[in-house]
């Protein structure tokens, strides 16, 4: 699963395309065209569309929410880290260690609940600290608190998946909608057969799509995380 996730959408396409031209040719169809089997097609066609459209729009306005969460998480760690500046150089870089401990866990899974223990080290520090700059601390720990719900936002957008009922029905659909068009007797020769397998492999990127969103490895969802990445890369200088 995770190799067929590095595949690139492109080479999706072709690769359905080839296969799916190959089975119209081997796969046996109705001997003149079926009404019925038609109808059937349009019935399962219109319930798979219907049903998969609004999915895709979550997942889509999905990718967009965790893009402001996002540059909104690196925001406020670029907020926390200017503000150190004020302190004496240790407590500057024990604070930026933290963070950078912080960034490390939060984000190398990309999962909820991560880097909560290194968070949690950043507010004991501020709650314990009692050095000649509490002023200082003071907000950086208003930003750390404030941050809370930004990060609540991350852990619940993060599990927001595709359910599986809903996995369980759209691959029903699918495997019925492919199983008809491949059933069906179209007139031509090469370009029926090449139609039957766009056919299809429209059908199919829909689905590879879906997964891509759900799993957070479509080339939109991985730019999201740029922010996070240029913070930590520039040293804590810029996140755009």
């Amino acid at each position: 699963m995770t190799l067929l996730l590095k595949i690139r959408l492109r080479w999706f396409f072709f690769i359905l395309l080839a296969a799916f031209f190959g089975l119209a040719y081997a796969v046996p169809v109705t001997e003149q065209f079926n009404p019925s089997l038609a109808t059937l097609l349009v019935i399962a066609a219109l319930m798979y569309g219907f049903f998969i459209t609004p999915i895709l729009t979550a997942q889509k306005r999905r990718i967009e929410a965790l893009s402001k969460i996002i540059r909104a998480e690196a925001n406020a760690i670029f907020g926390i880290l200017v503000a150190t500046r004020k302190l004496p150089e240790q407590s500057r870089n024990l604070i930026q260690d933290m963070c950078a401990d912080y960034l490390t866990a939060s984000f190398r899974q990309r999962r909820p609940a991560e880097g909560e223990h290194e968070y949690e080290r950043l507010i004991s520090y501020c709650l314990d600290y009692s050095g000649k700059d509490p002023d200082t601390i003071d907000k950086i720990l208003e930003k750390l608190v404030a941050n809370q719900r930004n990060r609540s936002r991350l852990a619940m957008q993060l599990n927001n998946r595709v359910y599986a009922n809903e996995w369980w029905i759209l691959l029903v659909l699918f495997s019925v909608v492919i199983s008809l068009i491949m059933a069906l007797n179209v007139p031509g020769d090469l370009i029926g057969q090449l139609i039957k397998a766009l056919l299809c492999t429209g059908v199919s990127m829909l689905m590879i799509n879906l997964l891509k969103l759900s799993t957070l490895t479509h080339r939109k969802a991985k730019d999201i995380w740029q922010p996070l990445n240029t913070l930590k890369t520039s040293r804590f200088r810029r996140f755009d």
